[in-house]
């Protein structure tokens, strides 16, 4: 008597087979300049019931769990990732974006889904928290394999924001969720939703995110440096234990009110700032979990798109996608970053690469298993959005960074290099005064007495390598940086 093992192969043959295929076909579409992302999206709508595969898949909660399993294992690899010095041009910035620009974003995406839609005030403000944060998983693959090096304020700020940004979105739209089914229950009577409700909420999110966080990361590295030093420990092993910890973190965070997807995040940077060399040993590893989990959540996500559907709200969504894109993101970053003194066309790139990814997705199936009546319309909406900022966002991020200024040279491309800093490379320790004088440069009223220093407060923002300030007819560029954050040396071009 042989027992038919028909229930294991043939749906581990068809995710097998989906996987390859996805990991085949992106290997070719990043030569045309589209992500592995998007393909593994599109490779699941075509398995799906309406597509060539015509595989019928309508299971929510299992895409739900895989999609946060997924979700924290790509902040983790993240946060391990992300050196803390970063976070001295980046933190301020990113928590702005995190937080306000979210916000920001979130009400103007729901003014245009009012209009565009016709939803109610609630649902359209609900749709706009669900789209309104850049995705991690898009932002951390897609900078990585773009092929260009942004300068560390840029970078800095992108990586930080999309790991701090998801906690906001999930907030507003669990928020949301209440005021919606709340109306839905009790038709034509307020949002039932008192302030210091809202205050309470997003404290205990960001508290617990933060102190779990911290506290797990300091764990997790005291006892990466006790089994360093084992022969039996490789790199392996070493991941996966960082990997379990970090599911473990995400779910006792989550359990206990707090934001998971913040502790995670958090846990990750302590963890890989205090125990850099032994982690460094792992980041290979961790890379296959984080890419298996992007392909697994995308595929998953892609499944449960039925393209027929789509196309109802086709082109009210794509309105979405378009205010969302090129008003929503640069009104946010403009409002949240100018004061901060970025450069425009910092402003610019960071406002062009809001990528969305897998996080609108996941938070549309939110409201879904809540029961809000017409939350299927998010699904859709979410997927077209993701969609098209995958496929005009993510295809020109090499594109436009290289067009807005935002990329550092290779130095050992001397061409490239003089082109970026200039023909001469000063000391940042010498005289103002001198400097002026020998290049015929009008003396700044009440300069400070050093190049580097003047540098710092014509700046008026932390330093990175590639910042520049006119000076007469002379461009001065910061070259390099000492260990502590100052200028060291610059580049002088004399126009």
């Amino acid at each position: 008597m042989s027992l038919s093992l028909d229930f294991l192969s043939l749906p581990l043959f068809a995710a097998a087979a989906l996987v390859f295929i996805s990991v085949l076909a992106g290997v070719f579409s990043t030569r045309a300049g589209f992500s592995f992302l998007l393909v593994f999206l599109v490779v699941g709508v075509l398995a799906g019931e309406d597509g060539p595969g015509g595989l019928a898949f309508n299971n929510f909660t299992v895409s739900f769990w895989v999609g946060n399993v997924a979700l924290a294992v790509i902040l983790l690899d993240g946060g391990l990732r992300t050196d803390l010095a970063t976070f001295r041009t980046g933190l301020k910035a990113s928590l702005l974006l995190a937080t306000l620009g979210v916000v920001i974003c979130a009400a103007i995406t729901g003014l245009a889904a009012h209009w565009l839609l016709d939803l109610s005030w609630p649902m359209a403000f609900l749709l706009g928290a669900i789209v309104g944060s850049t995705d991690a998983a898009a932002v951390f693959a897609l900078l990585k394999t773009s092929g260009v090096k942004l300068n560390e304020r840029v970078a800095a700020t992108l990586e930080i924001e999309s790991g701090m940004n998801d906690p906001m979105a999930v907030y507003l739209t669990l928020a949301l969720i209440g005021v919606a089914l709340f109306m839905q229950a009790n038709p034509g009577s307020g949002a039932g939703v008192g302030i210091l409700d809202v205050v309470y909420n997003l404290l205990q999110q960001f508290g617990w995110g933060t102190a779990l966080g911290l506290g797990s990361g300091f764990a997790m590295a005291a006892l990466l440096h006790r089994v360093a030093g084992s022969h039996d420990v490789g790199g392996g092993i070493r991941a996966l234990l960082i990997v379990s910890g970090g599911l473990a973190v995400f779910a006792g965070t989550t359990w206990l009110g707090g934001s998971g997807f913040l502790a995670v995040y958090v846990m990750g940077v302590v963890a890989g700032n205090r125990a850099k060399r032994v982690v460094r040993s792992s980041l290979s590893a961790m890379d296959g979990y984080a890419w298996l989990a992007q392909a697994g959540m995308f595929l998953l996500l892609g499944l449960l798109v039925t393209p027929t559907d789509l196309l109802r709200t086709l082109w009210p969504a794509l309105g979405v996608s378009l205010v969302l894109m090129l008003v929503a993101r640069p009104v946010a970053v403009w409002l949240c970053l100018a004061p901060l003194h970025f450069p425009r066309r910092e402003i610019g790139y960071i406002s062009w690469v809001g990528l969305r990814g897998a996080v609108p997705i996941v938070l549309a199936v939110f409201p879904l298993m809540a029961g809000v009546e017409g939350a299927k319309t998010f699904f859709n909406v979410a997927f077209v959005v993701v969609l098209a900022s995958l496929l005009l966002q993510g295809s020109t991020i090499a594109w436009s960074a290289r067009r807005l200024g935002v990329v550092l040279p290779d130095l050992d491309d001397e061409a490239e290099a003089r082109r970026v800093f200039g023909d001469f490379e000063l000391d940042a320790s010498t005289p103002m005064d001198g400097l002026c004088t020998f290049y015929g440069l009008p003396v700044p009223a009440d300069a400070p007495s050093t190049l580097g220093d003047w540098m710092l407060a014509s700046l008026a923002r932390p330093p990175v390598i590639g910042d520049s300030v006119h000076l007469g007819h002379a461009e001065l560029s910061v070259r390099s940086l000492d260990a502590h954050g100052r200028i060291a040396r610059v580049g002088m071009r004399i126009d």
